[in-house]
């Protein structure tokens, strides 16, 4: 059967495979950034206007478009309804962008490690993908330099707000410094904030595409992480000499997205009732933070090195002992236990073993600390008989 070139360059996702596998009751899973269950809010449909089950606009609904532009105008992004672009979560703003820039070879510049999806629909198009080292603050600035001007990479796609997978939220200098190096080499950024909204510290920092004054960028984020995964509902903001190519990708790709998930989204944000939600799901998924930090220090405080998280859903730890850690999935599921291998969000994971990426959202802290405790047992066991 003749298929195109780039299916041959088309892998499955290994974290979809590892959420399949951990459905299962009895799994602690760790590894997706799935939101607690019992924080999903409850939605009212009882409003929902008939006319919402008929065909929409490509762009979206308009008054969410318009409410969407307000939130990111509070941020100093500056933009007008005009500019939104309502996707089927941010994932499709990723695959808009690899269609609009994307041909076999064309450089990207990524963070290192960087989240796999991305990384993922980039390579499917023929992406020749650059990484840049991640520090604690964000990418180390003279690696980013030198890639920039002598690669001269189509787009940078940073998430610099709670990044996924290291959690590292970018310093306001070093945001200053990207924007900077962005306009001198007209670099066009993309920049992911899906977590923007689950800080723990109270801290905050506005985006780099507010800091831009040259080069053009796309802004995209998601109320996945924040009311409903499963309304699939996102959006995207671009400068206006990318926004009419992304609005004709959209229009080949679905037409429009879902529009009764619009129509939700509308209800909740800019709302007191949405303040409200986002005030008590910081303080719930701080409290996991604080027990899944309790429990690290208890089983892996041997095993392995990590920073505190001051937002989003994820710990990244690096091991003293490097191992390849997707060798662990299945004892691991033999145990009950799900995690996320840190191998595949690096461009070349062969290169970079040793890294987990553990979600603290999901698992009820009573069970932490036992699922961890026996994730810690499975890595002592292949370390043991590594070293044997």
């Amino acid at each position: 059967m003749a298929f195109s070139e780039r299916v041959s360059r088309l892998k499955s996702s290994l974290i979809r495979e590892i959420l399949a596998a951990a459905q299962r009751p009895e799994v602690m899973s760790f590894a997706g950034g799935l939101p607690a269950e019992s924080m999903l809010p409850a939605m009212d449909w009882s409003a929902l206007p008939a006319s919402i089950g008929q065909y929409g606009m490509s762009e979206g609904e308009p008054a969410l478009r318009e409410a969407i532009a307000a939130e990111a105008r509070a941020l100093g992004v500056p933009c007008e309804a005009s500019q939104v672009l309502i996707v089927s979560g941010s994932q499709q703003t990723l695959d808009l962008a690899a269609k609009l820039f994307i041909d076999p070879g064309t450089e990207v510049l990524l963070e290192a490690p960087t989240y796999l999806a991305a990384l993922q629909a980039f390579q499917l198009f023929g992406a020749d993908c650059i990484g840049v080292p991640q520090e604690a603050d964000g990418p180390e600035l003279g690696a980013l330099r030198e890639a920039l001007e002598t690669r001269k990479p189509a787009f940078a796609y940073l998430i610099p707000t709670f990044q996924n997978p290291s959690a590292v939220r970018y310093s306001e200098a070093k945001r200053d410094a990207v924007a900077a190096l962005l306009d001198e080499f007209q670099v066009t950024l993309i920049e992911d904030e899906p977590y923007r909204e689950l800080t723990f510290d109270g801290g905050s920092a506005t985006p780099i595409v507010t800091r831009l004054k040259k080069t053009s960028w796309i802004y995209t984020g998601t109320v996945s992480k924040t009311l409903l995964p499963g309304l699939r509902v996102g959006f995207l903001i671009a400068t206006p000499d990318l926004y009419p190519h992304l609005l004709r990708l959209k229009q080949s790709a679905d037409l429009h997205t879902n529009r009764i998930g619009q129509w939700q989204a509308l209800q909740w944000l800019g709302s007191e009732q949405y303040r409200a939600h986002l005030v008590e799901l910081r303080s719930f998924y701080r409290t996991r933070r604080d027990a899944m930090q309790a429990a690290l220090e208890e089983h892996f405080g041997d095993l392995a090195s990590w920073e505190v998280p001051q937002g989003g859903l994820f710990y990244w730890l690096k091991l003293h002992r490097p191992l390849d850690t997707r060798t662990l999935l299945n004892p691991a599921l033999a145990q009950n236990v799900a995690f996320m291998p840190g191998e595949p969000f690096f461009i070349d994971p062969e290169a970079n073993p040793g890294y987990l990426r553990l979600n603290f959202s999901h698992v009820a802290p009573e069970r932490l600390s036992e699922g961890l405790r026996r994730l810690a047992g499975v890595i002592r066991e292949a370390q043991a008989a590594e070293a044997a």
